[in-house]
């Protein structure tokens, strides 16, 4: 497997735009301990947004890992070019003339995705880390390490969804349809719901359950959005009147299916591959 991983990263070591747009990410994330010195200044009225518990421990985990899965993006670029430039450059073709089988030229790439999603996460945790220990109320050992499945589902959601990118690269080969395609499968997903819970069933409980698995959807819905769950917006909420009964937390049903989409994008890539005439 190392082996397999080198090959791969010899050729991400010429690549100078995946190299620009992977420090863009990062860079990008690390941004986020800016919103730590936002102060909005009313008269004499103060307000700064560290001081409102989104770096306290461990509501951090959820809140940095939401933000940071929303720049994904930006790997993705990397993701679907690295497949479309097999095919532009024939290095494909070159592997297996070179002995490398269909299946492992596949592993290679997941191992890459892989990778990438577990240098995004330790990164992630780094700079939640830091920034909790730095600005959070709370510092104790049982408080800062509680909450971590957030981490974990950060991990999930971007093998996922690189594993999905990857999948578009072997299908469409071109990185800029390939990025177009995911664009479309998104608006797919929002249409489906739309005709689910106002055509076809006219039923919202009905249309959310089964758009659970959607696999877009099911990679949103690892993380769920953290604003509603700070102290000062449900104080406001509960000051007109509106209750927020949401569940936060990482489902396990959410995570299976993210699981098994993830398994099925391999096993795609794999299978048009061996299908394909290279």
């Amino acid at each position: 497997m190392l082996r397999l991983l080198n090959i791969e990263l010899q050729k991400l070591r010429y690549n100078r735009s995946a190299k620009v747009i992977s420090i863009i990410y990062f860079v990008l994330i690390t941004f986020i301990a800016l919103i730590a010195s936002i102060e909005f200044n009313f008269g004499d009225f103060h307000f700064r947004v560290a001081d409102q518990g989104i770096f306290n421990f461990p509501y951090i985990w959820h809140f940095n890992t939401y933000v940071a899965a929303i720049l994904k993006l930006f790997l993705a670029i990397v993701i679907v070019s690295m497949m479309s430039n097999e095919y532009s450059y024939r290095t494909l073709k070159q592997n297996l003339i070179d002995g490398l089988s269909k299946k492992e030229f596949v592993l290679s790439k997941f191992l890459t995705v892989l990778l990438f999603a577990v240098i995004s996460t330790v990164f992630i945790f780094l700079v939640s880390l830091i920034l909790g220990l730095a600005f959070s109320d709370y510092n104790e050992i049982g408080i800062i390490f509680s909450d971590m499945e957030y981490i974990a589902a950060y991990f999930i959601k971007l093998v996922a969804f690189f594993s999905f990118c990857l999948f578009l690269g072997v299908l469409v080969k071109r990185s800029a349809f390939a990025l177009g395609f995911l664009i479309v499968w998104q608006v797919i997903e929002w249409l489906l719901y739309g005709l689910m819970k106002w055509q076809f069933f006219k039923d919202t409980e009905i249309a959310d359950n089964i758009s659970l698995f959607f696999p877009l959807n099911a990679m949103a819905n690892l993380i769920k959005e953290p604003l509603s769950r700070l102290g000062a917006i449900q104080s406001a909420a509960n000051q007109l009147g509106e209750n927020f009964n949401k569940d936060y937390g990482v489902s396990w049903l959410n995570v299976l299916i993210v699981l098994v989409w993830t398994a099925l994008f391999i096993y795609w890539s794999y299978a048009i591959l061996k299908k394909r005439d290279l």
